[in-house]
């Protein structure tokens, strides 16, 4: 575009050859074999020949300096060449402003055509993204429904699968959300897939619904307006919130946004604060989103607490899922699929084994875990988050006034609490603490 510019890069990426050129040229047009060039602060860029040849130097030459053995001079040509050099940063500076300038003039001239035509090349350039993609990697084009419903069959996640090892096959799955069952919980231990199975399935949605084939061996969905998630743990130091904060922050914002066509991605809520405190948080969540009628969302809930797998007994369109686990001898096999019913089982210790956990402290916990577990239930064999909390304060009420020991209450009849002195008082004491 400029010849002027492109000869100012050359100067600046080959200036040792272009003095070499010019060197063997003059050499040439003189005939003196012993001609250089040379530089130093003093005079720049000169042609230096040795006494011998001085006779020779052409009259439009200037003698810059004589020494013992040899002569210095500079002719108009070398002198051009280094102003050329030593100012080609400047030049290429200045140049290319001004040439920046030229096209941007021109550009305006033709504003609404380079729009135009950007808008046609990016529409084309995804399509042509979409198609390669969808042949590459054996892409189904998905269909569409009317109901707000999801079902996929054997879905993959596009990223995860090509970033596999060779030999590793990716494990897809299906996933049936229907309006009659759209609260999906999913349980299962870390490692097993359950992040991964929900961040496929919004990824599926989203291509499915930017016109690009989606990878499945069948695909059906309802189309959705929102696509929400609360993935991942993080938080903000510098604006003062906990990871915990920044969590219930993410909550809230899909709760007071969702709508019933819109898709709810939740990845463990609830596991940033007090065990007890984020299951009642968690399963608080669950119940509104189901009950309340500006909801009813379609919403995939991974979790490792168990115990919400028991509020499809109070949620008619919840259902359970877990991330499928074999036991062989004392491993534990992640089969990565994902099927119906409740995990029993968070192998949490196992994975610990898998970190490299010392040994003595899996053996320790193993032990806690067995402890806790025991208490799990309430004494008529119900799961103890089930139980209503006003109901157990009545109880405990009234065991406080129930007397199983006829003898005490006799004794304590007995006792005139208005002529008794405090010495009385402490015998007495004694004898129903004998009594009991």
């Amino acid at each position: 575009w400029s010849k002027e510019l492109d000869e100012l890069y050359e100067i600046i990426d080959f200036g040792k050859d272009k003095l070499l050129e010019l060197s063997e040229k003059i050499k040439k047009d003189i005939n003196i074999p012993t001609l250089k060039i040379s530089y130093n602060k003093v005079f720049g860029y000169y042609f230096e020949v040795t006494k011998k040849y001085s006779d020779m130097i052409p009259p439009n030459f200037i003698r810059k300096q004589t020494l013992v053995n040899s002569e210095r001079f500079i002719n108009q040509e070398l002198k051009e060449f280094e102003d050329r050099i030593l100012n080609a940063d400047e030049k290429i500076e200045e140049l290319e402003k001004e040439l920046f300038e030229k096209i941007q003039d021109t550009a305006r001239e033709h504003i609404e055509n380079i729009k135009i035509n950007s808008s046609v090349l990016a529409y084309l350039d995804c399509l042509n993204s979409f198609a390669a993609s969808a042949e590459t990697n054996n892409f189904v084009r998905p269909e569409f429904s009317d109901k707000r419903e999801i079902i996929i069959k054997n879905g993959r996640h596009p990223v995860v699968e090509l970033n596999l090892g060779s030999g590793n096959d990716f494990i897809p799955n299906d996933l049936t959300v229907t309006e009659d069952k759209n609260l999906l919980i999913i349980t299962g231990p870390n490692m097993s897939g359950k992040s991964t199975f929900l961040r496929q399935t919004a990824l599926i949605v989203l291509l499915a619904q930017a016109g690009s084939f989606v990878p499945a061996e069948y695909a059906v969905i309802g189309m959705v307006d929102k696509i929400f998630t609360r993935v991942g743990a993080s938080d903000n130091l510098s604006g003062g919130e906990s990871t915990f904060l920044v969590e219930m922050n993410e909550t809230a914002n899909i709760l007071n946004n969702a709508t019933c066509d819109s898709l709810i991605i939740f990845d463990e809520v609830g596991r940033g604060t007090a065990t007890f405190d984020g299951l009642s948080l968690a399963w608080s969540i669950l119940e509104y989103i189901h009950n309340e009628p500006k909801l009813m969302s379609r919403t995939l809930f991974a979790t490792h607490y168990h115990e919400l797998t028991d509020i499809d007994k109070i949620c008619a369109r919840a259902k359970n899922f877990h991330a499928s686990v074999k036991e062989h001898k004392d491993e534990v096999i992640f089969m990565r699929k994902i099927i119906e019913g409740g995990a029993d089982n968070s192998y949490g210790i196992y994975v610990a084994k898998l970190a490299g956990i010392p040994e003595k402290v899996l053996s320790r916990a193993q032990i806690i875990l067995n402890n806790l577990e025991e208490n799990e239930l309430t004494p008529d064999s119900k799961p103890a988050i089930a139980k209503d909390r006003e109901h157990k304060i009545i109880a405990d009420q009234q065991s406080l006034f129930i007397f199983d020991n006829d003898n005490l209450r006799e004794v304590l009849k007995e006792i005139d609490i208005n002529n008794i002195t405090p010495m009385q008082a402490f015998v007495k004491l004694k004898e129903l603490k004998e009594i009991i």
